[in-house]
């Protein structure tokens, strides 16, 4: 693919990073000076970025596929020896659809959290993370190499903790944020031992080097690449087996999580994948891999996100189990990777929808999040009541909807190719298409139908009352695209307009006829929320959870995900360090101090045998005359 340099709307996509990330500057120094009106220059900066990344939009439809890449040269980064390093910025299809879901799904986000944290006291500070985060977001989709990349893959890290931590005077919270940092920088590690990689068999880490590279590369090369990619595509999606902070990670602001999950952070991974498509189709060893840890995580979230009664938490299980999906499908070719590019769209948007309802649950019912104690919202909340059931039936590929033309095109995906894969890979995402319209049916009737299980009265009364309309509007916004995105933008015209990057898709035929994987998936829909719908809608919910089964139990514990890690790695890496401290301690520092020691009574010694008293000299003379003549007396003999 010829790459031109930029022109038009494209040659200021650098607006779209750079204006947020002054917004950003601006607010942290400003602090409270500018609270009265500093959460409106942060949604200006973000609904700025969606305008300028609107007409590069515009610009690349009316341009030929030939010419729908361009690169923004900003300035020379670095340079030692033959390796030299540009910062520039790229403008393709792909960079352009996260840059129309990043701003668009951010800016409703920015003006739901006018609402959300109208009487937080550090909300200057909220917004300041916020445009941090979508400007981290933005660059590392734009860098033009995994360099630029990678600065801002470390943003959306960093953004991600302050966020998460943001009520660090709870303790968990500030936990939370530490977690989540921790695991994400061994994910980093895999994208740096990666580039390493990368300079040292191709000399370069741009894209399209890397890409000519990969072209010529032998086995051992591409396989260590991909799988070093695919680590760190694991730790910022969340995917197994660094999958363990995304639950905790609800311990942020409501619409963080509306941020992570929809627009920033978890979906880098899956980018790094279809950005890097090259090295897996180059190699089947790393490609399978992909596809292994992201049929695992499918059905690992779904399985989580069935036992939990946190809403939030459910929720997030959910995007873990999306995000597999996805990452399943990167790993499918060309037409796998448009879909799974085409799921992360719509999903941003059901997604958004759906956190932003729970936070407006929350809002209702001071903070609850356990859905044993609503019941019958729908009564009271009716937007978000109505909101909330597009995001529902949109992710449980409800006929029409946008997950229905989005994730389905997946599990069609999954059932193509040779031997045992389709069987499982197929057959594995219908199972869980049925287990997810289980569990998302279960929260949706747990929260918004059945008996109200909420106090009225007493001093723990609820009065759940509708959201102020800066939280409403954005929520029905996004319903909007839950409900129509995947029919405007259909499959096939997604796949085409991706070509340009993900390559040319090749037809293969399902291993069972397509009317087989629809019904088959729609009936296992239906059957999901079914039973959801006879336990938790028909019938009472109690308002303690039962003890359930051995799976149940495990569900409940995150499949003991982080009692594994304690076990494994953080326990024994603590005793580890204690063994390391006190060799230190005893071995090193105990050399150290015994030299000194040691220095020390010399010195003492030679204070006492030079005194500055002349009989002292005079017998040591005396002595050593005695010395030499007994030596030479011994001699003569």
């Amino acid at each position: 693919m010829e790459i031109t340099s930029a022109s038009g709307a494209a040659a200021l996509v650098w607006l779209c990073v750079a204006v947020p990330l002054l917004s950003s500057g601006v607010l942290l120094v400003a602090g409270k000076r500018v609270k009265s009106w500093g959460h409106w220059l942060a949604v200006g900066a973000s609904g700025l970025s969606l305008l300028v990344g609107s007409a590069a939009l515009v610009q690349l439809i009316g341009a030929s596929p030939e010419e729908r890449a361009m690169r923004v040269r900003l300035y020379r980064w670095f340079a030692t020896g033959d390796f030299a390093v540009d910062l520039s910025l790229r403008v393709d299809p792909l960079s352009v659809t996260f840059l129309m879901l990043v701003t668009f799904v951010g800016t409703l986000i920015h003006v739901y959290s006018v609402g959300y944290m109208e009487r937080d006291p550090a909300k200057t500070r909220f917004f300041a993370y916020l445009n941090l985060f979508v400007a981290s977001m933005l660059l590392l989709v734009l860098g033009d190499s995994y360099a630029a990349m990678f600065v801002g893959w470390e943003g959306v890290g960093l953004a991600s903790y302050l966020l998460i931590s943001f009520w660090n005077q709870v303790p968990a919270n500030a936990a939370a944020g530490k977690k989540a940092f921790v695991m994400n920088r061994v994910g980093d590690v895999g994208l740096l031992a990666a580039m390493m990689v990368m300079v040292s068999s191709f000399g370069t880490v741009t894209f399209d080097g890397v890409a000519a590279g990969a072209a010529k590369a032998g086995s051992g090369t591409l396989l260590a690449i991909g799988v070093l990619l695919l680590v760190g595509a694991c730790g910022k999606s969340a995917q197994f087996p660094l999958q363990a902070w995304l639950g905790d990670a609800m311990a942020g602001p409501t619409p963080v999580s509306a941020l992570i999950h929809a627009a920033t952070m978890v979906t880098a991974g899956v980018y790094l994948m279809v950005r890097s498509g090259f090295v897996y189709a180059a190699s089947a060893s790393a490609q399978l891999a992909v596809a292994v840890i992201g049929t695992v995580t499918l059905v690992f979230g779904a399985v989580v996100g069935a036992a939990k009664d946190d809403m939030k938490k459910v929720l997030a299980a959910s995007t873990m189990s999306q995000i597999g999906y996805m990452t399943l499908a990167a790993a499918l070719g060309p037409a796998g990777a448009a879909f799974a590019v085409f799921h992360l769209v719509t999903h941003g948007f059901f997604k958004a929808n759906m956190f932003l309802g729970a936070g407006s649950v929350m809002h209702a019912m001071d903070d609850e999040v356990d859905m044993r104690r609503f019941g019958g919202l729908h009564r009271r909340l009716p937007v978000t009541w109505a909101t909330f059931l597009a995001g529902y039936l949109a992710i449980i590929g409800f006929p029409f909807l946008s997950g229905y033309f989005s994730k389905d095109k997946i599990i069609e995906a999954a059932f193509v190719g040779e031997g045992w894969r389709p069987w499982v890979f197929g057959g594995l995402t219908m199972a869980v298409a049925g287990l997810t319209a289980f569990y998302m049916s279960r929260l949706f009737f747990m929260v918004f139908h059945g008996e109200e299980r909420f106090a009225s009265e007493g001093p723990e009364a609820k009065r759940p009352h509708e959201a102020p309309a800066t939280m409403c509007v954005p929520q029905i916004v996004l319903a909007v695209g839950s409900i129509g995105l995947g029919f405007v933008l259909n499959a096939a015209g997604f796949v085409e307009w991706l070509e340009p990057v993900v390559g040319r898709a090749a037809h293969g035929e399902p291993v069972l006829p397509v009317s087989a994987i629809t019904l088959g998936t729609l009936a296992l829909v239906a059957a999901g929320a079914g039973a959801a719908w006879k336990m938790y809608a028909a019938s009472p919910v109690p308002t303690r959870a039962p003890e359930g089964g051995a799976l149940v139990r495990a569900a409940r514990a995150d499949l003991y995900q982080d009692a594994f890690n304690e076990n494994v790695f953080m326990k024994p890496g603590m005793a580890l360090t204690s063994a390391v401290a006190a060799t230190d301690a005893r071995a090193v520092d105990g050399a150290v101090e015994g030299v000194a020691k040691g220095t020390s009574a010399v010195g003492r010694l030679s204070t006492r045998l030079q005194n500055g008293y002349a009989r002292t000299y005079a017998s040591y003379m005396t002595f050593g005359v005695v010395i030499v003549l007994v030596a030479a007396l011994a001699a003569r003999l």
